[in-house]
C-alpha cells in the first residue's frame, strides 16, 4: 500500500542509491509531501516527489504518516520566501533557533502576528516565529494569459539565487545545480517542469532561438539555463562555482563560447 510522508529536515538528499554515501540526484525542501513507493530496508525508502521525480530517502528525514501528510497538504499554504530563515521560539531574535528553513520550505501560518513577526506551524506540529516579510503564499497554479507578468516573475525568482554556490543535485539557497535552479524557479511560481537538464514535450514545447523570450530555457549537452533577455542567461555552473549570468553575444565580456555554440534545444511553457 502506498504511503505518504513529509520531508522534515532543512534540505533532504534524494539519492540515486539507498545509502548515505550515494550521489545525490535531487534535493527535497522542508515540508514537501512525498509518496513512499517501496521499503528498501535499513531505513531507506524509494520515493516519488510531487513533481514526479524518484529517488531514495532515509527515514530520518521523513515523517511517515498518511493522515498527517494529507492534513499537511490541505493546510500548508505558505512558503518561506527569504533565502535562509531562523525559526525562533518567540517573536524576537533573542532565544534559540528551533529550525532553519530555506526559500521554498512549506509551512502553515497560524494567523498570529506580533511586532513584524509571524507564527508558523512546522510539520512535526511544533510552532515557531519568523519575520513576517520572510513568509508568503504558496503558488500552486499559474495563468498563461498573464504571460509577461509570469515571465518577469520567473526571471526575478531565478535572480534571487545569483551567487549561490554550485551543489550537484541541490535545489536551495544553500547550493544548487543547473536544473535545480531552473526547476525551483518555475516551482516557486506554481509551474512543474522536468527536474533534469533535458526538455520533455509533456512539460515544454520546442522553440527556436529567434522565438526565445525571458523565462524560456536554453539546453546544452548536460546543462540548462534560463534566458533573461538581451542575449543573457542565468545558470548554475560548476566551472563558475555557482550561479552566474553569461551572454550569447560574442562581443560581450561575459560571453561563453563553449555554451553559445552548443545549444541543443530551447523550451517554453507558453
Amino acid at each position: 500500500m502506498q504511503k505518504l510522508g513529509i520531508l522534515n529536515k532543512t534540505v533532504v538528499p534524494i539519492n540515486l542509491h539507498p545509502k548515505f554515501d550515494s550521489e545525490m540526484a535531487d534535493e527535497g525542501l522542508y515540508g514537501m509531501v512525498i509518496k513512499i513507493l517501496e521499503d528498501m530496508g535499513d531505513g531507506w525508502y524509494y520515493i516519488e516527489t510531487h513533481y514526479n521525480y524518484c529517488g531514495y530517502v532515509h527515514q530520518s528525514n521523513i515523517i511517515i504518516d498518511d493522515i498527517q501528510s494529507k492534513e499537511w497538504m490541505n493546510e500548508a499554504k505558505s512558503i518561506i520566501t527569504h533565502s535562509v530563515v531562523d525559526v525562533m521560539p518567540g517573536a524576537s531574535y533573542k532565544g534559540y533557533v528551533k529550525k532553519i528553513l530555506t526559500r521554498g520550505a512549506i509551512v502553515i501560518v497560524t494567523g498570529n502576528e506580533k511586532d513584524g513577526w509571524t507564527e508558523i506551524k512546522l510539520a512535526d506540529r511544533r510552532t515557531g516565529w519568523v519575520r513576517t516579510s520572510f513568509v508568503g503564499d504558496r503558488i500552486i497554479s499559474y495563468n498563461k494569459d498573464d504571460e509577461n507578468q509570469l515571465r518577469d516573475r520567473l526571471v526575478k525568482t531565478a535572480m534571487l539565487y545569483l551567487g549561490t554556490q554550485y551543489r550537484w543535485g541541490g535545489k536551495s539557497p544553500l547550493g544548487l545545480d543547473c536544473s535545480g535552479l531552473c526547476s525551483i524557479s518555475y516551482m516557486l511560481n506554481g509551474i512543474i517542469i522536468y527536474r533534469d537538464a533535458e526538455r520533455k514535450d509533456e512539460y515544454m514545447r520546442k522553440i527556436t532561438l529567434d522565438e526565445i523570450k525571458p523565462g524560456d530555457l536554453l539546453f546544452f549537452p548536460g546543462h540548462v539555463a534560463m534566458y533573461i533577455g538581451n542575449n543573457r542567461y542565468i545558470h548554475s555552473s560548476s566551472s563558475l562555482n555557482g550561479v552566474n549570468i553569461n551572454s550569447l553575444n560574442p562581443s560581450d565580456i561575459d560571453y561563453k563560447e563553449d555554451l553559445a555554440k552548443t545549444i541543443t534545444d530551447i523550451g517554453t511553457i507558453f
